[in-house]
C-alpha cells in the first residue's frame, strides 16, 4: 500500500525546462516518420518506510528513492540495469533514456568520474520533479539531461554511429505495462548508436505480450541479447552486445566481487543469472 500521495502540477509542460532543452530540441528534428507528438500524464509522488516513489498518475512506481541514501538504486530491476558494468569498466559515454527518479543517472554520475553522462526525458515536470524531490545534480561539465523525445536522440545518435558505450533503455507510459519505443528500427538506431564493444541494458515485462516482440526487435539489432531472470513485479531486463560477449564466468566473478566491494551493488547475482540464462538457450 502506498500513502503520502500528492499530485504535482504539470505546469508548463510544453515549455522546455531550460535554454539546453531548447537547443536540443531545436537540433532534433527527426523525420517526420520517427516524430511523436507529446502526451505528458500528471506526476504524482508517494512514500512509505523511508522510501519515495514516482508515478504518473497511477499505482504502477516509474522509480524509488531511499531517503536516506539518496544515491543509491533502491529497485532490484534498476540495479540490473548496470550489469554492464561486468563487462566495461570506464564507459566514455553512457546514456539513459528515460529519466524516471534518476537513480541510474545520480549513480552513473557519482561512481564514473571520467565518463561523460546524458539523460533523455520528455516530460519536464519529470526533470523538475527529479532535481526538487530525487536530488538530482544540476547539469556539470560531464552530466547532460536533456528535455527531449528519445526516438529523436537515438535517430541523431545513429547517425554518428559508435559514440555511446552504454545506453540504459527504461521507457514507459503512465500503465507502465510495455516500452513506449519498441520496434526493430528503433532497437537498430540504438545498436548503431553503440560503440563496437557497447552494451545496452532494457527494462521489460516478462509477464506481458510486449516481452517477446521486444526481444525479437532487439535480436534483430544486436548480436546477442541474455534476458536476466525476472525480479519483482515481473520486470525482466535484457543484456544487449553489439559484439558477442566472452563469457568466462570465473573472469565474471571476479569482476562481480570487485563491483560489489567498490560500490555494494549485488553482482554476483548478474552473474549467476546470465549463467543460467546461457545455459538454457544452449
Amino acid at each position: 500500500m502506498l500513502i503520502k500521495r500528492k499530485s504535482i502540477e504539470n505546469e508548463q509542460a510544453h515549455r522546455p525546462a531550460s535554454k539546453k532543452a531548447a537547443a536540443a530540441d531545436s537540433r532534433a528534428e527527426a523525420p517526420e516518420a520517427r516524430s511523436r507528438k507529446p502526451k505528458y500524464a500528471p506526476v504524482t509522488l508517494s512514500e512509505m518506510d523511508g522510501v519515495r516513489y514516482l508515478h504518473f498518475g497511477t499505482e504502477w512506481v516509474q522509480g524509488a528513492m531511499r531517503l536516506r541514501r539518496p544515491y543509491w538504486i533502491e529497485l532490484e530491476y534498476a540495479q540490473q540495469m548496470m550489469a554492464w558494468m561486468l563487462f566495461i569498466d570506464a564507459p566514455r559515454h553512457i546514456v539513459q533514456l528515460g529519466l524516471g527518479t534518476g537513480a541510474l543517472t545520480k549513480f552513473c554520475h557519482k561512481h564514473f568520474t571520467e565518463s561523460r553522462v546524458t539523460a533523455v526525458e520528455l516530460n519536464p515536470s519529470v526533470i523538475r520533479i527529479c532535481a526538487d524531490m530525487f536530488k538530482l545534480p544540476p547539469d556539470d561539465d560531464r552530466l547532460t539531461v536533456l528535455e527531449m523525445d528519445a526516438l529523436a536522440y537515438i535517430a541523431q545518435a545513429a547517425a554518428d554511429p559508435g559514440q555511446i558505450d552504454v545506453l540504459q533503455i527504461d521507457l514507459y507510459d503512465a500503465t507502465a505495462r510495455g516500452p513506449v519505443l519498441d520496434t526493430p528500427e528503433f532497437y537498430a538506431d540504438c545498436a548503431a548508436a553503440l560503440s563496437p564493444l557497447g552494451v545496452a541494458t532494457v527494462n521489460l515485462f516478462g509477464d506481458h505480450p510486449s516481452f517477446k516482440r521486444n526481444v525479437k526487435a532487439m535480436r534483430y539489432a544486436f548480436d546477442t541479447v541474455i534476458t536476466l531472470p525476472e525480479v519483482h513485479d515481473g520486470n525482466v531486463v535484457a543484456l544487449c552486445f553489439n559484439t558477442p560477449p566472452v563469457l568466462d564466468f570465473a573472469e565474471l566473478h571476479e569482476a562481480a566481487a570487485t563491483i560489489l566491494a567498490e560500490t555494494r551493488m549485488p553482482a554476483r547475482s548478474w552473474v549467476n543469472g546470465i549463467k543460467s540464462a546461457w545455459l538454457d538457450r544452449a
